[in-house]
């Protein structure tokens, strides 16, 4: 069958000339060339994971017993940048084993069956040696320049379900959303999108169980890796607590939580004068104020609304929505601050779909804990490369940067002793891509 195509090179009167060309049938496939790569655009991040010393840093901190304590700088790094090329599961880091994908990682690339060894030999020590990784990755990530330094920084705090089926998952269980799974905590740093912390929860855990030493944690986490200036935290209302609080004032770091409508917060926002509501611009559809009363040492800001339109509701009434603070400025700027927690959801949604995390490979739990923080690794590794390959803050869709740069396909030649991946021609991002490489190259490499 022949099928037919418009071709622009010759037109006459508004008509195309036709050609005829070969059906797909007659297409040949066949996966015969050893120097094809997958994921060819995976040259950056290894080239930004080699100037931040991420392999000799995760071989030095991670110190397994067993069978899979063999070489574990070289299956970390086998994880983080098969996830980085969109793995969800084990079998999926068999991508870079597909003909020459190695040659741009540095490094060895370790098999499925070893990652499987590998990270059912983590217990819960060994998790936390992980942890030291992830922040020493953190820590020489913000040193090379993407850092906030002194500048502002604000972390959003939140937890998720990480969903399951079946039985065979240590931990899983029925959480508040009712769904089977696993309950991590997240602290996301909320300008960039990077994970700054995880901990890995069992699903039927309350939201707020271990929030008091995870806090404490995150701050001295940052504070370590070099952030100097003033620090906000943000959370919804499940992290409402005196503890959370008290963890915060401790660290001179100011907070912004949203509260529960219990008695003594609703009779606080029914004293509110009404000559105290300021109208904002919220929603279209209606009508929005805020306002703020003291309340037990803190400021209580509200914020109502209600919806207006050509069918009215049925009651028209406000809907209020509350949240302690002592954030300087009037109630209507902090009030746009805490709104902004909103973003923590993208930081989320990127390291299920962008990372790994949405699928929990393992039926041990302490795996699946590992499994989280490599996830949290290449999640950021992405954003590290493009931050400091431009010096700009980078897009937070991973699905974006993964299609626009590392999900490029190449071939690598050797010619005269020199290697030379080709990637293709007309590549419409072909100049951001190597704009990026040369300022990677350019970074200082680690000594030792």
């Amino acid at each position: 069958m022949a099928v037919l195509y418009a071709s622009s090179s010759r037109k006459r009167k508004g008509t195309f000339r036709v050609k005829a060309c070969q059906s797909l049938a007659a297409v040949r496939v066949t996966f015969d060339d050893d120097r094809a790569v997958a994921n060819a655009g995976l040259v950056l991040t290894a080239t930004t994971a080699q100037h931040l010393g991420l392999l000799r840093a995760a071989q030095d901190m991670i110190r397994l017993d067993g069978p899979g304590a063999a070489n574990a700088g070289i299956k970390a790094m086998t994880v983080i940048e098969a996830m980085v090329a969109g793995a969800d599961c084990i079998d999926d880091v068999d991508v870079l084993r597909a003909g020459s994908t190695a040659a741009v990682l540095g490094h060895r690339v370790a098999a499925p069956s070893t990652i499987g060894t590998f990270l059912r030999s983590f217990t819960f020590g060994h998790v936390r040696q992980l942890d030291r990784f992830a922040e020493q990755a953190l820590t020489a990530a913000w040193a090379a320049g993407a850092g906030p330094g002194d500048d502002p920084l604000v972390i959003d705090i939140d937890s998720t379900i990480c969903e399951v089926h079946g039985y065979a998952k240590q931990g899983a269980g029925f959480g508040y959303t009712r769904q089977r799974g696993l309950h991590p905590l997240l602290a996301v740093r909320a300008d960039t999108g990077e994970v700054l912390h995880i901990r890995f929860r069992k699903g039927s855990a309350n939201t707020a169980r271990g929030a008091e030493r995870f806090v404490r944690e995150v701050i001295a986490r940052v504070r370590r890796a070099g952030a100097t200036g003033p620090i906000t935290l943000r959370a919804d209302s499940g992290f409402w607590s005196n503890k959370i609080v008290t963890a915060c004032r401790d660290h001179d770091v100011r907070y912004s939580i949203t509260v529960r409508r219990q008695a003594p917060i609703l009779a606080a926002i029914g004293s509110i004068p009404e000559g105290a509501w300021v109208d904002i611009a919220y929603t279209a559809s209606g009508d929005a104020q805020v306002a703020e009363i003291p309340y037990n040492g803190h400021r209580l800001v509200v914020r109502r609304t209600r919806i207006k339109g050509s069918q009215p509701a049925l009651f028209d009434e406000w809907r209020h929505h509350a949240f302690i603070t002592d954030c300087p400025g009037t109630a209507v700027d902090v009030d746009e601050h805490h709104r902004a927690h909103a973003v923590v959801e993208l930081a989320i949604r990127d390291l299920k779909e962008g990372a790994g995390l949405n699928h929990c490979p393992s039926g041990v739990f302490q795996a699946n804990a590992a499994w989280a923080l490599f996830a949290t690794v290449a999640h950021n590794l992405m954003r590290w490369t493009v931050t400091l390959g431009t010096r700009q803050q980078a897009p937070r869709v991973a699905k974006t940067l993964r299609r626009r740069l590392f999900a490029v396909a190449g071939r690598v030649t050797t010619s005269a002793r020199t290697r030379t991946l080709h990637l293709p021609t007309r590549w419409p991002w072909a100049d951001q891509f190597t704009s990026i490489l040369a300022e990677l190259r350019a970074l200082p490499t680690p000594s030792g």
